[in-house]
Order: C-alpha cells, then sequence, then structure tokens
C-alpha cells in the first residue's frame, strides 16, 4: 500500500477538513480530479451513511460548501474490494487481480453486457475514478473492464 507516499495539498487538506466538519465522517484522502471538475473523498470503512446523509443531504451540502461534484469511496484494505467499492458494485459479476511477470498488477472486472456502460460512467469517469485510486493506493497499472461471455 502507498499510503505513505500519498502527500497532500493543502487545498486537498483544506476541503478534507470541510468535509469532516459538514458530513462528521473522516476522509482519509481527497482527490482534485480537475480533468471533469470533481473532488473525491476516500471514507473511513463503515462511514459512508454518515458522509451520504438522509437523502443525500449531506453530500449536497458539501457539494454546496466547495463548489464542486464530490464523489464518494469507502476504503478497504483489500484491493479488489477498495477497487470495486469505486465503482457500483452492484453491477460487478467478478473482479481478478493478477501480477504480469515485470510485477505490474492488472485487475480485471467482469460485468454483464448491459451494464458495462454504468460501470463506465459518462465519458469514462467511473473507470478513471477507479483507476486513479487503485494506481495511488495498490500500485495498481491497469484495470480492464470485460463483459461476461
Amino acid at each position: 500500500m502507498n499510503d505513505n507516499k500519498i502527500k497532500l495539498t493543502s487545498e486537498e487538506l483544506g476541503l478534507m477538513s470541510i468535509f469532516q466538519n459538514i458530513s462528521g465522517a473522516t476522509a482519509r484522502d481527497c482527490v482534485i480530479d480537475s480533468k471533469v471538475e470533481r473532488v473525491i473523498f476516500v471514507v473511513n470503512r463503515g462511514e459512508m451513511g454518515l458522509a451520504i446523509g438522509r437523502s443525500g443531504e449531506t453530500i449536497k451540502k458539501v457539494q454546496k460548501a466547495i463548489g464542486k461534484q464530490v464523489e464518494l469511496v469507502e476504503w478497504s484494505d483489500d484491493a479488489k474490494q477498495f477497487v470495486m467499492n469505486s465503482l457500483n458494485p452492484q453491477y460487478v459479476s467478478e473482479i481478478r487481480l493478477s501480477e504480469k511477470p515485470d510485477g505490474s498488477k492488472i485487475v480485471t472486472i467482469v460485468v454483464s453486457e448491459n451494464k458495462k456502460g454504468a460501470i463506465l460512467g459518462k465519458g469514462g469517469r467511473n473507470a478513471e475514478k477507479a483507476r486513479l485510486l487503485a494506481k495511488r493506493y495498490f500500485s495498481i497499472e491497469t484495470i480492464h473492464i470485460v463483459t461476461a461471455q
């Protein structure tokens, strides 16, 4: 795990503080993804409900306070579970983690054909979020999203 290599900017720390003050949930990490104008918070296990709030009220307050789209991912020490958490787990049939001879890691996510779009997200934004976080925490270079045969 790359936890000790992650350096947060003062902007990210400030956003985490706003998030925690509004939601009461603990943010382990904050990623500003300026490509799609969003902020991704990684929250502690079991704190998603607190972070989202009843009917999404809390997350709406956070978005209003920081003026950007906010996405949440629940933390897991398990690489496969963490990648699944960063996507929409209900659409994932299977997830495999493998290592190439050169040591690079690959995750293969199997989804039913009619759910591939939901997993990828508009313009691939969901897949990109999973890629970004998997690389940041588990040094996973590649994520393949394939349909079940």
